[in-house]
């Protein structure tokens, strides 16, 4: 089930993003005797606002069950900064390695209006776990 945050319709620096989050163990590109477990995520980004924006940069903190963190930072995502219409979406797949069978990601990504407005829009925290390894 995906992770849905919604817009803040109270703060205008959200600018109406709403992002969804779908996760899923990769179990054949995983080797857990030597702690690496891959994890694929689906993120869409819906802009639920009245102008385009553009995804410039993305942070993401990443955390696994022996609370070791990695921050990632860079721009755009998947090789790409792309332009979301005003009620438009765009979706990507990318992927985690951690050295446990679970742990969360969250974060935000840095964007720009076609108005000239900057803003961050969070991504809130969200879990990445092996089949059977949570209770």
């Amino acid at each position: 089930m995906p992770n849905r945050i919604a817009p803040d319709n109270n703060d205008p620096d959200t600018h109406e993003i709403e992002i969804e989050v779908a996760t899923r163990y990769l179990a054949e590109q995983s080797t857990p005797a030597e702690n690496r477990f891959v994890f694929a995520y689906t993120i869409t980004i819906n802009n639920r606002g009245d102008e385009a924006v553009r995804l410039l940069h993305r942070h993401w903190r990443i955390t696994d069950a022996n609370n070791r963190v990695q921050e990632v930072r860079g721009e755009g995502v998947v090789g790409e900064q792309p332009l979301i219409a005003a009620g438009g979406s765009y979706r990507y797949t990318s992927g985690s390695l951690l050295e446990t069978a679970v742990g969360t990601m969250e974060g935000s990504y840095e964007m720009i209006s076609t108005s000239g407005r900057s803003f961050n829009a969070p991504i809130a925290v969200f879990s990445l776990a092996q089949p059977g390894a949570l209770h």
